[in-house]
């Protein structure tokens, strides 16, 4: 008999609860709106974050765990605006070194592309395709045609001169010439896609072809790459920045270099991510912190509307947990309904955004969703909802039905 009672007092509850949130729709609409804006804010830049992640984890994960890459100081843009010169002489050091299997430089050139009647100035980057170390610390293959053959009149060009409109209005075509610097150059094959305009707008010679198209200037390689061995990746990085230094005849701590693996440049890559992302995350999280506090103090509004409500309820038999659970499923369920509506915006603005990005070439930047990150925030914001109503339900609980009934 009294789990019958039990039952039927919870299924007269829940009833109640859901009528009542009906009765009051307006207010718990804006109740639901200012926890799911915050919940979809986060949906939005956590799949963003997950799907970067994730392209870099297919970074670390292929060819370019043995490779250091030895730059100027100040990274990856620094090349652009440096100095410091290296040549085969920095080569030959390099690959002295113990545990240094292969090494190899890069040039990298502006250069005039025309075609079609249309002209453009994109990045030339040149790599040894005897020692083709610095495509594959890239992760990058060939998509179509075939790999450069030596210093012969010949270029790899990017994804994008193989789609039609990308660049120029028509595809260009394997074996199809192109012009770079005013010379009549084929086009070999065409390069991956990576997911970047500015990537899959690069063209690719081999080092002795760039000596032929620049002769008037002292190439120096914006980069080298080596390939090592990976049981001693940290050991193999002290000795290069040893033996150039030497070389070079700089003191510890004054060098021009730098000397990293490729999995701590993208290590790098990903702590500027988490740092983004988490402030963006943190500055959503107290918009949903301040959603909690709406949504206590609209619970709270509802025990002061409803105190004679509650008398009678409590008069008829109801106990104090019934009434606690009164109010913690409301606000729960606000929050339950929140969730499900943010992690749905979030999802739907998160796909249209991929969409959007892959059609402009930024195909890396992608959103990610594994079925976690839609449970995880709709578990979040139910508890968020049912955490904020824990105040105004305990003092639901204890209110007196005799002082209740007497409440006007």
């Amino acid at each position: 008999m009294v789990k019958t009672k039990y039952k039927m007092i919870s299924s007269q509850t829940l009833t109640y609860s859901l009528r009542n949130l009906k009765q009051k729709k307006v207010r718990s609409f804006f109740t639901i709106l200012s926890i799911f804006v915050g919940i979809a804010t986060i949906f939005i830049f956590v799949s963003y974050g997950l799907g970067l992640y994730a392209y870099i984890d297919g970074l670390t994960e292929g060819s370019s765990a043995d490779k250091v890459i030895i730059q100027p100081k100040g990274g990856p843009m620094a090349m652009f605006d440096s100095n410091v010169a290296f040549d085969n002489d920095d080569i030959k050091v390099i690959e002295r070194v113990a545990g240094v299997y292969e090494v190899s430089g890069s040039y990298f050139q502006t250069v005039e592309v025309k075609a079609q009647d249309k002209r453009l100035y994109t990045l030339l980057i040149s790599y040894d395709p005897d020692t083709p170390i610095v495509m594959e610390s890239s992760n990058i293959g060939i998509g179509e045609g075939k790999e450069l053959s030596g210093n012969k009149r010949e270029v790899v060009a990017g994804y994008s001169y193989s789609v039609d409109g990308r660049i120029f209005p028509r595809a260009i075509k394997v074996n199809q010439d192109i012009e770079l610097n005013g010379e009549d150059i084929k086009v070999v094959g065409f390069i991956e896609e990576v997911g970047s305009p500015p990537d899959d707008a690069q063209i690719y010679v081999a080092n002795d072809y760039m000596d032929k198209l620049f002769p008037d200037e002292n190439l120096s390689y914006t980069w080298m790459v080596a390939k090592v061995d990976m049981e001693d990746i940290d050991g193999v990085v002290e000795r290069i920045e040893k033996a150039l230094r030497n070389h070079r005849d700089l003191d510890e701590g004054k060098e021009d270099f730098s000397v990293e693996s490729f999995n701590d440049m993208l290590e790098g890559f990903s702590s500027a991510v988490n740092i983004v992302i988490g402030f963006v995350v943190f500055i959503a999280l107290i918009s949903v912190l301040v959603s909690a506090v709406n949504t206590a103090n609209t619970m709270i509004t509802s025990v002061l509307e409803r105190i004679k409500e509650i008398g009678v309820i409590k008069s008829i038999g109801a106990r104090n947990s019934d009434i606690l659970w009164i109010f913690l499923f409301e606000s729960g369920f606000l929050g339950f309904v929140a969730g499900v509506v943010g992690v749905l915006l979030g999802w739907s603005l998160s796909s249209l955004g991929g969409i959007a990005l892959d059609g402009l070439g930024y195909g890396f930047l992608a959103p990610s969703f594994p079925p976690s990150l839609f449970i995880g925030l709709i578990i979040f914001a139910t508890l968020t909802g049912a955490i904020s109503g824990v105040y105004p339900a305990m003092k639901a609980s204890k209110i007196n039905p005799v002082d209740a009934l007497r409440y006007e």
